[in-house]
């Protein structure tokens, strides 16, 4: 598996497709920095069909939103069919992996503030 990122936030008061920022890369997962601060970002990601990312956690609640496709996603050892329009929150220090049996898209958007209690 090919992992390819563009950490280059994408240009302010410009109108973007979304679907249209990121294209399919054959036999790799790649992503593209919408939004990076401290408090948080919003990152897209196209995967190939066939690929996956190994299972992980994150100290902060995930958004995932689907944007194009099909994507497989496990949360703590539950899996979730997720399609175009829908989305799913992955609690916070939660195991999850991504699968794309087919090509899908993705919109990601951590929020790293409210952990402070």
């Amino acid at each position: 598996m090919k992992k390819v990122n563009d950490n280059a936030e994408l240009e302010k008061s410009k109108i973007h497709i979304i679907v249209e920022i990121i294209e399919y890369m054959q036999n790799a997962v790649v992503s593209r920095t919408i939004i990076k601060k401290t408090t948080g970002n919003v990152t897209v990601s196209s995967f190939d069909a066939g690929e996956e990312l190994d299972e992980k956690s994150s100290a902060f609640d995930t958004y995932i939103q689907i944007i194009d496709g099909v994507a497989e996603i496990t949360i703590n050892d539950k899996k979730y069919k997720l399609k175009l329009g829908e989305g799913i929150i992955i609690p916070a220090n939660s195991k999850h992996q991504f699968n794309a049996n087919v090509q899908f898209k993705m919109i990601s958007t951590v929020i790293k503030s409210g952990y402070e209690e």
